[in-house]
């Protein structure tokens, strides 16, 4: 090969290793963002949703509270929900997994203990009837409640399937709190902690009761007439 031969060899592996270096730069270099496209594409909307709160403010109602919670349980349950299931179940079906975390408070009202309720004995013993337990919170915490998986058929999404799952999870996870003895560890807690607290005042007993003692009566000294 002469000279010239070699110098247009050269140039056209140069030409080639060019041409290959440029549109490998080409591939990995990112496009231009969507916004950059021009103003058609400020007319797409935005896929986040935006919440314009209103400023007025409207409290309904304010109630005094004399509420000892005394127990929390925290519990998770998993349930199918469906409907539209069948032959036709690839149509009109429609089935999800929920996987539900709720808590429930239990505690006492002390609000509702009467004059006759409370009552101390000679001896300095406090006796206390107190009110029944109640269940002050059955709740979801939706940040932990999610859809784990839903199969649709063709035409059955069913818009109000998840409503009524957290719904029935609900009741379930109050029912789940009462098996599990919140009641009686409610009632427990709160005779645990109202000992306590009234010993420090200065109370030598504490005597929780669902049948008041009847009151001692007070004897009077009668005075013997003189003899005569």
């Amino acid at each position: 090969m002469d000279k010239l031969g070699r110098v247009t060899l050269s140039l056209a592996v140069i030409a080639i290793v060019g041409v290959g270096t440029w549109l490998v730069l080409r591939v990995r270099v990112p496009l231009p963002a969507p916004e950059a496209a021009g103003p058609v594409s400020r007319l797409v909307p935005e896929p986040t949703p935006t919440i314009y709160p209103s400023p007025t403010t409207v409290v309904r109602s304010v109630n005094r509270l004399s509420r000892l919670e005394t127990v929390s349980y925290h519990i998770e349950k998993v349930l199918t929900a469906e409907t539209g299931q069948g032959p036709l179940g690839f149509l009109f079906g429609d089935r999800l997994l929920l996987v539900a975390a709720g808590e429930v408070i239990a505690g006492v009202d002390l609000g509702k203990l009467g004059e006759g309720d409370v009552a101390v004995a000679g001896d300095g013993t406090l006796f206390i009837r107190l009110p029944a337990v109640e269940i002050f919170v059955a709740t979801l915490a939706n940040e932990r409640t999610y859809v784990y998986d839903r199969r649709t058929g063709v035409v059955g999404l069913n818009p109000e399937l998840e409503t009524a799952a957290r719904r029935e999870a609900q009741r379930l996870v109050e029912d789940a709190a009462l098996e599990s003895g919140i009641v009686e560890q409610a009632q427990v807690n709160a005779e645990s902690f109202l000992t306590t607290f009234l010993m420090a005042l200065g109370f030598e007993d504490v005597v929780f009761t669902d049948v008041m003692p009847t009151p001692t009566p007070v004897h009077t000294l009668t005075p013997t007439p003189a003899a005569p």
